[in-house]
């Protein structure tokens, strides 16, 4: 996996009852998904399994940080700039 992958976060989010966050891991060839704190694969565009395994360990061992990022999101703001 390339040292260049960036990792960006919603706003938290209600779906079915439950709080999540999206999370998405990027660089220039490839993109991948899921939903915190469960880890659940959305989308998955050229990462390979090993590494859509690595970030999905990586969402689920610190989907409380993400959580404290998402949290620190103004959905507006970010829609506006």
């Amino acid at each position: 996996m390339s040292e260049d992958v960036k990792m960006s976060v919603s706003a938290p989010v209600v779906k079915d009852e439950r709080k999540i966050v999206y999370v998405v891991f990027e660089d220039v060839a490839q993109s991948a998904e899921f939903e915190a704190p469960a880890g659940i694969l959305v989308k998955n565009s050229g990462f390979s399994e090993e590494d859509v395994e690595v970030l999905q360990e990586y969402v689920k061992n610190n989907w409380k940080t993400i959580f404290d990022m998402a949290k620190d999101i103004d959905p507006m703001k970010a829609f506006l700039s």
